[in-house]
Formats: C-alpha cells, structure tokens, sequence
C-alpha cells in the first residue's frame, strides 16, 4: 500500500525514520556536497537502493541536486530540517508544561494512607 503524504512535514519525519537516510544527511553536513556514489559508498547496497533515498530525501527537501555534466551533486538543504525541528520544539513546551501540571496536581492530592 502507498502512502501519499500531504504535509511537507510528514515528508521530512518518513525521510529521518530511516537510518540510511539520517547517515546520508551526517555525511552531506559533513562534506557539504557529494555526488550519488559518494553518498552511497559507505552502504552495502545497490545503486537503485541508494538512488531511491536520494529521491525520498528530495521530495522531503531535505537535499537539493545540481547536475554537472553527468555528475548530480547534492547538498543539504537545512529548511526542512529547520520545520521539523520547530514542531519538536513546540511539542517539547506543551508536553513539558503539561506533564508540570500534572505533577503539580499529583503533589497537591492528599495521601489516603496519611489520612
């Protein structure tokens, strides 16, 4: 079954839920740019494998390509990166300040055994 994401942002989270995925990004931010076998030499996998992370990562916009004659250089492209970061850091507030409240409730409850 396909999945046919909507939300730039579900694109960016299915990206970063595969480690193969992830250690590219390592290695573009590393290296600032590489060409296809670059990113897929440290991978025992096939160049259709490879070629097909590259392609989610795209769609994500978390990489952007340039074609130099036959070779197709890519860079990390940090926006995407940025909008999901900004989702985790907005869930971190609420859950951090709702789990505080909730701990705030708990303490103030009176203890049954005490009386």
């Amino acid at each position: 079954m396909a999945i046919h994401y909507q939300d730039p942002l579900d694109h960016t989270f299915h990206a970063l839920g595969d480690g193969t995925r992830r250690q590219m990004l390592t290695i573009l931010a590393e290296r600032g740019e590489c060409t296809a076998s670059e990113l897929g030499q440290p991978f025992r996998a096939a160049q259709p494998t490879i070629s097909k992370h590259i392609r989610v990562l795209e769609r994500a916009g978390l990489v952007s390509r340039r074609v130099d004659g036959r070779l197709h250089r890519f860079r990390l492209n940090p926006d995407s990166m940025r909008e999901a970061q900004d989702w985790i850091a907005r869930q971190r507030r609420f859950w951090s300040a709702t789990l505080d409240q909730l701990g705030e409730f708990l303490d103030n409850i009176p203890d049954r055994e005490s009386g």
